[in-house]
């Protein structure tokens, strides 16, 4: 049975057709008796987040979503081509997506949304739009229905978006860095004047959270096939569970603002992944660190992909998962994760992954042809 949010009613303006209009309702799945369904990503995530209210704390986020647009050639058919040449924050004449996405971002606004920023990526015709930070069952509201709107006004403009973390070879893929932060009768609880680097011992519990579980977390924040060809060395995206407060190669930043604006940013998620659930995780990884106070290893301050094998090592530095079968198999092993998604979902997820990475690995690639059908 479908159990409406009511809170979450939104006209959807690119629907208004000849003064008829289409709305949205998110709706939480529950079984016949009148029970939670253990299946619903939704309603895991609030179960969740009663953990951290019987804390007295509440999780804020601020996403900040990645997207390619494409062209359509003359049949209406996607292609990997793209209307501009435009890199890293460029705008008109370069970026020609740029009325593209101010189209989105005002859509977006019209809907309620508080957009902090958007921008031109660094690949040819990547774009990102960023989300003001709010609770996190909101953020995760607002993913799913950010993804829906930029594709239909994508389309609009004859133009495809796409979330795949990786289409096109020897560019940057798109992620979904999350900041999220947490609160304790409405006082951002990261922040310490006191501290050096103006941290509070709760934000490096939270951080040492995060990171003792990250590589069980990798299948959910980063849950395609796909996923894998962006978290790669060269193309920004980090691959090694470290975190400074001073360069942007570790796994997890620390952003410069301080006081109520104090946040975590984790890197390494896309924008495949389904928002309630790597939320969900990522909240119950950071209280985990907070209730048994785990102790956070030092900062890595210089870029990570200068350090040779031997550095990493002796600086207790692990990689992410390097493909998508690592990273079901880490999180198949995890009782942690069993916890922080129920029985239900850990179960066919897992099954559901492997499923396709099975499926992946019997495939040919024109790769292959090209390099093997001519040579042996």
């Amino acid at each position: 049975y479908f159990y409406p949010d009511k809170n979450s009613f939104q006209i959807l303006p690119w629907r208004n057709k000849d003064g008829i209009q289409a709305a949205r309702l998110i709706c939480d799945i529950y079984n016949a008796d009148g029970t939670p369904f253990e299946g619903c990503p939704r309603c895991n995530l609030k179960r969740v987040m009663k953990e951290s209210e019987k804390m007295g704390l509440s999780m804020n986020i601020g996403p900040e979503a990645e997207f390619f647009l494409f062209s359509k050639d003359t049949d209406g058919k996607i292609t990997l081509q793209t209307s501009d040449r435009a890199g890293y924050y460029d705008v008109g004449p370069d970026d020609l997506g740029e009325d593209v996405r101010s189209d989105i971002v005002l859509t977006l606004q019209e809907m309620g949304f508080d957009i902090e920023a958007s921008h031109h990526e660094g690949a040819d015709g990547q774009h990102e739009v960023d989300f003001r930070y709010t609770d996190i069952l909101s953020a995760a509201d607002n993913v799913a229905t950010f993804k829906i709107a930029v594709k239909a006004i994508a389309a609009k403009h004859n133009l495809h978006a796409t979330f795949m973390p990786k289409p096109k070879y020897g560019v940057c893929g798109s992620g979904m860095h999350m900041n999220m932060s947490l609160s304790k009768d409405g006082k951002n609880i990261f922040a310490d004047d006191n501290d050096k680097l103006g941290l509070s011992q709760e934000a490096y519990y939270f951080i040492a959270g995060i990171m003792e579980h990250m590589r069980e977390m990798t299948a959910i924040t980063n849950p395609l096939v796909n996923s894998y060809k962006r978290l790669v060395p060269g193309y920004e995206a980090p691959i090694y569970i470290a975190w400074s407060a001073k360069n942007r190669s570790p796994l997890v930043r620390i952003p410069s603002a301080r006081g109520a604006g104090t946040r975590v940013e984790l890197r390494c998620p896309d924008p495949t992944a389904n928002p309630y659930l790597a939320m969900a995780v990522c909240l119950k990884a950071g209280l985990d660190g907070i209730k048994r106070q785990l102790t956070l290893v030092p900062s890595v301050d210089s870029n990570i992909f200068e350090l040779t094998r031997e550095e990493k090592k002796a600086r207790h530095i692990e990689s992410l998962p390097a493909n998508l079968r690592e990273a079901v198999l880490c999180m198949r092993d995890s009782d942690f994760m069993k916890e922080a998604l129920g029985e239900h979902i850990f179960t066919r997820y897992t099954s559901a992954k492997l499923d396709e990475w099975n499926e992946y690995t019997r495939q040919v690639t024109d790769w292959e042809i090209s390099n093997y059908l001519y040579k042996v």
